[in-house]
């Protein structure tokens, strides 16, 4: 069962391996690309030594960078180890999703790979990290050929590391992957824009390289119009491009980068610049739909003309941005239900929130009326503390409760409804945890068929669910009550056996000033009141 920080926790290792992969991105070399996959390993995932093991030209893999030890950096940079070794190691170790595990008591022999193995006496722990473990994670390129492999010691705290550990580490070797292709790309592309400028008497020749290079690299290239009235025309477009947009090479001639991106990254375009440029946005295929990329800009240059064309290298995100989604929509939402979690709701309730009371004062003509601050008209007067967050074009949120006359003159607001079963822990008692949890997962789907899009259902914990909806005055916040309680009271089918609960609802107001916890426990609080007053036969039970 998670506790209640894990989503914390995994929220801070999103945030860590997303600033880890930024990182590898703004390397500049092959080699500085290498050296910051170790560092991140080391800094950013929790082992304490990390070594990559890059596959060579004669296919042989070579430890080309260390980081975490001194030692080891001196005597395992360099070191050899014969493919045939390496691909004999990595079959027989234990399968951790895409990483292998050789735990110290398994008889495997290492033949040549080079490893580093640390001195000290084991311990009794079976979940302990032995001196002699050894924990690897392959690097493939994208159409499944091995590029090298990360080899990782001692993970901080001396025990294996356990799932989300793992799953973070195989998140990590796959974006390593991409940037070490990625650093190949690049120093190829160099090296053909050096032929292009330095050797204008082999002109043919380098033309020649740099088409070859263009036409199969293996991820997306386009060469586009660099200024003029055609600026950002596509020119010529890679197969790789065309497989990824599923279009031919033709047809995207007919268009710019401008036209295919997604209206909301527009912007993200036009603010990327030619030179170096890099942005990370949605390109639209044929069949409509839209396709995560990354792209990088580079001048093509004549040495006469100055610039002449723009290289753009578009390489597929996707997966990335679907682990990325998926990981934030863990660390946000309730793993049962599938409802926003706690944290998630406060989130959302402080949003809408400032931490300056509106407080509505009296004009010197008797009761609130309207005032006008800068053009701005709203229906009160207020304190002139509360100006900063009106000039700041914040939609400031008032109580009704706060408002004259006691919020009884129609005013709407945000209302915050608490939501406590009644009658579940009879069910989860005499039925199991199962049948309560299927009662759960009905409930919430009750009560977000019930509320309007746009409004919020969020389960806190337990049998304890929170509605949060904007714009509504009294009575429309007791009509969604009601509407929410019927919505729960039929009966809910669950193997076989037919089970019945009811709700006990608190609503209170949320205001500026008010923190989202403040919010939360008066609504709490007005809950347990009503379900004080109700009459026990009436509450329905299980």
């Amino acid at each position: 069962m998670e506790t209640e920080s894990e989503p914390y926790v995994r929220l801070a290792t999103l945030r860590q391996l997303h600033q880890m992969v930024a990182d590898l991105n703004t390397a500049r070399s092959l080699a500085e690309t290498l050296q910051v996959v170790v560092d991140g390993v080391v800094n950013g995932l929790g082992f304490e030594m990390a070594a990559v093991n890059l596959v060579h030209n004669d296919g042989d893999l070579v430890v080309a960078a260390v980081s975490g030890d001194p030692d080891a950096t001196s005597v395992l940079t360099g070191a050899v180890g014969s493919r045939e070794s390496w691909e004999r190691l990595l079959a027989v170790g234990e399968q951790w999703g895409e990483l292998r595990f050789l735990p110290h008591d398994h008889g495997w022999a290492s033949g040549d790979v080079p490893l580093w193995s640390r001195t000290g006496a084991p311990s009794a722990d079976p979940d302990a990290w032995h001196p002699h473990d050894c924990l690897f994670a392959p690097m493939y390129s994208s159409g499944g050929e091995l590029l090298g492999v990360i080899s990782v010691d001692r993970p901080r705290g001396g025990r294996r590391p356990g799932p989300w550990s793992r799953e973070a580490l195989q998140m990590y070797a796959f974006q390593a992957s991409i940037a070490i292709t990625n650093a190949r790309l690049r120093a190829n592309m160099q090296r053909a824009l050096v032929r292009l400028e330095r050797e204008q008497q082999a002109l043919r020749a380098s033309e020649e390289s740099f088409r070859q290079a263009f036409e199969f690299a293996p991820s997306g290239m386009a060469i586009t119009e660099l200024g003029g009235d055609q600026n950002g025309k596509l020119l010529k477009a890679n197969d790789a491009l065309c497989r990824l947009l599923d279009r031919s090479a033709a047809s995207l001639r007919r268009y710019a980068f401008a036209d295919l991106v997604h209206p909301d990254d527009l912007g993200v375009l036009l603010r990327t610049s030619a030179e170096g440029g890099r942005a990370e946005l949605r390109l639209a295929r044929r069949d409509g739909s839209y396709v995560w990329v990354s792209l990088r800009n580079s001048v093509v240059a004549d040495a006469t003309d100055g610039p002449r064309a723009l290289l753009t290298h578009v390489e597929d995100i996707e997966e990335r941005k679907r682990r990325e989604l998926q990981l934030a929509h863990r660390a946000s939402h309730d793993s049962l239900t599938g409802l926003p979690n706690a944290a998630e709701l406060r989130s959302r309730l402080a949003g809408r929130l400032c931490d300056r009371p509106q407080t509505a004062v009296a004009g010197p003509g008797g009761p609130p009326g309207p005032d006008t601050h800068n053009g701005y008209e709203h229906p009160y007067s207020y304190a002139p503390d509360c100006f900063p967050s009106l000039l700041e074009h914040h939609v400031h949120v008032v109580s009704p409760d706060t408002l004259p006359g006691g919020g009884t003159q129609g005013e709407k607001g945000v209302a915050v409804l608490f939501c406590d079963l009644d009658g579940f822990k009879a069910i989860n008692d005499r039925y199991g945890h199962h049948v309560g949890d299927a009662v759960l997962v009905e409930v919430a789907r009750r009560l977000t068929a019930a509320v309007r899009d746009g409004d919020t259902v969020a389960r806190l914990g337990g049998d304890e669910f929170v509605v949060l909806a904007d714009g509504l005055g009294r009575e429309d916040a007791e009509d969604l009550g009601v509407r929410l309680r019927s919505a729960i009271a039929p009966p809910i089918r669950v193997e076989g056996r037919t089970v019945r609960v009811g709700a006990s609802f608190g609503v209170s107001w949320a205001g500026c000033g008010m923190t989202a916890d403040e919010v939360l426990q008066s609504a709490d609080q007005r809950m347990y009141a009503e379900k004080r007053s109700r009459s026990r036969s009436h509450r329905r039970v299980g």
